[in-house]
């Protein structure tokens, strides 16, 4: 028996078909079973079958949903060109469903989503106008999550992918979302998908997460056994009992490869040969390299035009119409058609009549017969012949790709279609493919700056330095002033989520300055928005980097009488004057007021808005504003949610984190900030890293973990840095009060001014974004300089009257308080502890409650001092601040208190993030879903558990419900007296 037989019958119908039984695969039928049982009882799962070319992968998948009818199943199958496509997984799956049902069936199964879904599916539904490309990636994803939940609540779904290493990003980025979505926990919904081994390849990143061991149960698929090569020669030779030798002589020749295993015996069984000992010596050694010369050798001696069809099919896929693989031959159908018959003779096309390939492996073994030069040459000719004959923009582009270089009129405007397409597909890294080859054309300069100009927009959503690169390019060659204005806004939005950028923001002010001077012209309208939004970048760049500009004169009410909030424009203006006005102590209301004025019906973020969103967020942060600000960035985040920006996400998580830190939430801030710092970006670098690193140092002194803060504060080299930004201050006082707590004072001292002279050069006057003075009044007090202390307290309380923030307020009446003889220094104390209760600064509550009980018991009112120093040490023990509750225990053991040092504490000693997660929990709502809700990682729903768990005096779950509705009974209840 010839090997040259074998070929034949490896790739034809008998070999690759269904007429042979799957068998060796128990063990895997059964795990598979398992892995369903647990998606019908708990929610979705992955498992993935992993195995090399042609081991039976998608023969096995098929087999197991063939006999479980249970499951409606959706099938795609990846092709390596089409690793381009927006979504082009996500449409072989759903797009045969929703053509297949009824209209009023598709209208139920697409309710309220159908805008975005069919962006994903529907090549020709352009939403009109269409949405920002940012938005329109959530939406889609959102939706998608949609459809597949209507469908699972109708009939468990599986869903299944074959090839996943030739996966298209949008879809996979999909996959990874609808996986870890926190209300997909109860979906029954199966994610089957088969993966190519043994290639030498990195696992792309997404693809890991997606079969991550948490989420994934992989089954490598293996050779068959003897015993599996022995049931296949039993059913191919019926009632002839196989011998064990001759089994064994197959199971060498193939290495028990299924597809190998198949061929070889059915050709020895048209050749003659009986399963028994004497024939076991006619059999072959079969493997894929065999196979693979013989069809490069068969097809060197076919005709031209059956060489050229096969290539046609290797280049252009499966199911193409015979019109484009006659005009990709150069011939006409029926000659495409006689060739396709002689293929089908050589058992290298399937039988069914689709001109298509009997297995992957006969596509690779034609492409791997030619030059570099060759397949660039063929890819390119796929190319035009797709693009002439009206094929999709993302093939042409596939094409494209893989060509290398191809010049022609018909190129760029293929790739910038195919661009925009994937933008409104919500699949950003797709479009920055296309553009990216687009450059390579020959282009005039007005011309490439566009195509610089798409593509950094494009960038700004997954890739900030990629994106100021692209983007400064780009405003060399723009001309038009309202391009030019779109350039610069992508460029500064881009600057704010690129931290360590060597850009010179000298020459993008410069740049802003010429559009934001320049007299206006023609009706106004359109002129006075560029102005305006010139404006705001400007203002954005002053606070940004105010040793650039020089700080922002501080407004005077009056001043933004000329504002309405009608126009794009003038809500970031409004934004950024509430911003200077809050920096400069101004008035709250009149702060909140304006801030009300930009944010009212906020729109959905884009460049265009930039930096609207961002002052907004700033200002409600200061202003103390902290539930509004706590919708907005959940707002935000769910905005973004699973559309792979990374940096974004990082900064929306840093906000989340300082908010959580005003809060005096000191596990949740430092969960946030780990959040944050895990998300890194394609360069490496994190944006607002030295926040980060604020929130953490503070965090850590609150526990009195000083070691762990001081190896933070060690990877920042704080000397010999000479550029001002807001970030700095910050950390300077953060320092201070590190090197405090290490009994450093005068370095502190000196750190705390440092940070107040950088904030009088950022423009910045106000105590509740700049509270140093206060902080510096105790380090006074503790060198022996109670003039200076009284001197700085004296300062910060006139500035927090000025600004009527109550936090400010209280934070000041606490440092003056300390420092001032007597009743009236007792009264101060005592109006602190009023004026914070009002706020949702809880630990500085604890801190006002610690002072004002200590100055009560310096007067021996112990039964006073009592009362405050319990609840400061209540609060201090809820925030989780372990250094400030063990002062105010000693404290009020002096007092003659009593202090519990374990059990139950109830609810009053939950942080706010404890108490929302626990009512959620006591709900019955799963971790995956307090997550989603609260907007928050996994890992910070479980540490609040366990801090509350411990907190309750329970061991879990199955008591909350109780301990929840106790402690809540005993909230109205008086307090037992002291002993």
């Amino acid at each position: 028996m010839r090997v040259e037989q074998l070929v034949t019958f490896a790739h034809s119908r008998d070999a690759c078909g269904d007429d042979w039984p799957l068998v060796g695969r128990e063990r895997e039928l059964a795990a598979m079973d398992a892995v369903a049982a647990d998606v019908l009882s708990g929610g979705p799962r992955v498992v993935q079958l992993e195995g090399s070319a042609g081991i039976g992968k998608s023969a096995l998948l098929s087999t197991w949903w063939d006999r479980n009818e249970q499951f409606r199943v959706l099938r795609a199958r990846c092709h390596p060109l089409e690793r381009e496509f927006a979504f082009g997984a996500v449409r072989q799956l759903f797009k045969p469903l929703l053509a297949a049902v009824s209209d009023t069936d598709r209208a139920r199964l697409l309710e309220g989503s159908a805008a975005a879904t069919l962006r994903a599916l529907d090549d020709a539904a352009v939403p009109d106008p269409p949405p920002e490309a940012a938005n329109a990636t959530a939406a889609t994803l959102r939706e998608l999550d949609a459809l597949v939940s209507r469908l699972s609540r109708r009939q468990p779904l599986l869903l299944a992918v074959d090839a996943l290493q030739w996966i298209d990003q949008p879809s996979l980025r999909w996959l990874v979302h609808f996986v870890g979505r926190a209300d997909s926990d109860s979906l029954p919904v199966l994610i089957a998908v088969t993966t190519r081994s043994a290639e030498g390849r990195r696992l792309d990143p997404l693809c890991a997460e997606l079969v991550r061991p948490a989420n994934c149960h992989t089954l490598v698929v293996e050779p068959l056994d003897v015993d599996g090569v022995g049931q296949l020669v039993r059913t191919l030779w019926g009632a002839e009992e196989p011998d064990e030798a001759f089994c064994a002589a197959c199971h060498a020749a193939t290495g028990g490869h299924p597809l190998f295993v198949r061929a070889l015996l059915h050709q020895a069984q048209r050749s003659g040969v009986k399963p028994t000992t004497e024939f076991r010596d006619r059999i072959p050694t079969v493997t894929l390299s065999t196979l693979g010369g013989e069809i490069s050798h068969r097809l060197c001696q076919a005709s031209d035009e059956v060489v050229a069809l096969a290539r046609a099919l290797a280049f252009l896929g499966d199911r193409k119409p015979p019109e484009l693989l006659a005009a990709y031959c150069g011939t006409g159908r029926a000659v495409v058609q006689s060739a396709a018959e002689e293929l089908r003779s050589l058992g290298l096309l399937r039988a069914d009549g689709n001109p298509r390939f009997t297995h992957p492996v006969v596509r690779d073994t034609v492409l791997a017969t030619l030059s570099p030069e060759e397949l660039g040459v063929g890819h390119a000719r796929a190319a035009q012949v797709s693009c002439l004959s009206g094929r999709p923009d993302e093939e042409v582009a596939a094409h494209l790709l893989a060509a290398g270089p191809v010049h022609g009129s018909w190129v760029l405007p293929a790739l910038r279609r195919a661009a925009t397409e994937a933008l409104r597909r919500g699949a950003p890294e797709t479009a920055v493919t296309y553009l990216r080859s687009a450059l390579h054309q020959p282009l005039d300069e007005s011309e490439r700056a566009r195509v610089l100009l798409e593509l950094g927009t494009a960038a700004s959503h997954y890739d900030a330095a990629l994106a100021i690169s692209c983007v400064t390019g780009a405003l060399e060659g723009l001309t038009d002033e309202s391009a030019r204005s779109d350039a610069l806004g992508v460029l500064a939005y881009s600057l704010l989520l690129s931290r360590g950028s060597r850009t010179d923001l000298s020459s993008v002010d410069r740049k802003i300055a010429a559009l934001s001077e320049r007299p206006t012209s023609g009706p106004g309208a359109a002129d006075r928005e560029l102005a305006l939004r010139m404006s705001a970048l400007r203002s954005w760049m002053e606070f940004e980097r105010p040793s650039v500009t020089g700080p922002a004169p501080a407004p005077s009410p009056g001043a933004d009488d000329d504002l309405t909030d009608r126009t794009a424009g003038e809500r970031q203006l409004l934004a950024i004057r509430a911003f200077h006005a809050l920096r400069a102590a101004l008035p709250a209301p009149y702060v909140a007021a304006l801030i009300e004025r930009a944010s009212v019906n906020l729109p959905a973020f884009s460049h265009d808005l930039f930096p609207l969103h961002y002052f907004v967020a700033q200002t409600l942060l200061y202003l103390d504003e902290l539930d509004t600000a706590d919708r907005l960035n959940r707002h935000l985040t769910r905005e973004i949610s699973g559309r792979g920006m990374e940096l974004l996400v990082s900064s929306l998580t840093v906000y989340r984190a300082v908010l959580a830190l005003r809060r005096g939430n000191i596990a949740e801030a430092l969960g946030a900030a780990q959040d944050a710092a895990d998300h890194a970006s394609p360069t490496g670098r994190l944006p607002y890293a030295l926040t980060v690193d604020t929130i953490r140092i503070d965090a850590l002194l609150a526990q009195g973990r000083v070691e762990a803060a001081e190896n933070i504060a060690a990877t920042h080299a704080v000397a010999g840095q000479t550029e001002v930004a807001w970030e700095r201050p910050r950390f300077l006082m953060s320092l201070a009060a590190l090197r405090i707590a290490q009994g450093e004072l005068r370095t502190g001292l000196s750190l705390l001014r440092e940070s107040g002279h950088h904030c009088e050069a950022l423009g910045t006057v106000s105590p509740a974004m700049s509270p140093w003075r206060s902080r510096a009044v105790a380090v006074h007090l503790a060198l022996g300089d109670p003039g200076a202390a009284r001197a700085l307290a004296e300062q910060e309380l006139d500035l927090a009257r000025r600004c009527r923030i109550p936090r400010a307020l209280g934070v000041a009446l606490r440092a003056t308080g300390t420092v001032t003889d007597g009743l009236r220094g007792l009264d101060m104390l005592a109006e602190a502890v009023t004026v914070l209760r009002t706020t949702p600064a809880r630990l500085e509550l604890a801190r006002a409650c610690h002072d004002f009980g200590v100055a009560l018991l310096r007067r021996d009112d112990k039964r006073g001092a009592r009362g405050a120093l319990r609840d400061g040490l209540d609060l201090a023990v809820g925030c989780g601040a372990t250094a400030l509750a063990a002062r105010l225990e000693e404290r009020l053991h002096l007092a003659g208190g009593r202090v519990a040092r374990s059990g139950n504490q109830g609810i009053r000693g939950l942080t706010a993030g404890e108490e929302r997660v626990c009512t959620l929990a006591a709900q019955g709502y799963s971790n995956k879903q307090i997550a989603e809700l609260l907007v928050v990682s996994l890992r910070t729903v479980e540490t609040h558990l366990t801090g509350a768990y411990r907190k309750l005096g329970i061991t879990g779950r199955p008591q909350l419900a109780a301990a929840m509705a106790t402690t809540d009974r005993c909230r109205g209840g008086s307090e037992p007296a002291d002993s």
